[in-house]
């Protein structure tokens, strides 16, 4: 009796573990994005916005697909240098760093789904674009270009 009750409570820990995010998902504003490019072009995007430590800890975790017009800005309070990764990210992305004018810092592409490996920002940053694996190289966004949305100083 006493072996099958651990088992079970073995067995209910584990579904607990497995399953919290169903449960605990926060929720995000959506608002407007453009990225202008030193040649010129404008892309335009739809981000949903990871304020709050709660939804910068979720970020785009078990997502099962990203429009490629859509994306995620997570916005700090400061300047600091910034890592982010993949746990539990069904989709691989390009995360783009950008400082607190806008101005993108370093582009990391293709960063694959599921790893816990960090990907740092190249100095301090203010925040965190992450958009579909392959549209910076698609759209021809680089270090230098600039991203315009009202969260950051040079909209």
């Amino acid at each position: 009796m006493i072996a099958w009750t651990r088992r079970r409570l073995v067995a209910a820990a584990f579904v607990l573990l497995a399953v919290p995010a169903a449960a605990q998902l926060v929720g995000f504003a959506t608002s407007p994005l453009a990225i202008e490019t030193a040649d010129g072009r404008r892309h335009a995007f739809t981000v949903e916005l990871a304020l709050s430590n709660a939804q910068q800890m979720q970020g785009l975790m078990y997502r099962r697909s990203l429009a490629p017009d859509r994306g995620m800005l997570f916005v700090y309070e400061e300047d600091a240098p910034l890592a982010m990764w993949m746990k539990n990210t069904y989709v691989p992305l390009d995360m783009l760093f950008l400082k607190a004018d806008g101005r993108i810092i370093n582009i990391i592409e293709n960063v694959p789904p599921q790893t816990l490996d960090s990907r740092p920002s190249d100095g301090p940053a203010r925040a965190a674009l992450e958009l579909a694996a392959g549209t910076a190289a698609r759209l021809g966004i680089r270090p230098g270009d600039r991203v315009v949305h009202e969260r950051l100083a040079g909209k």
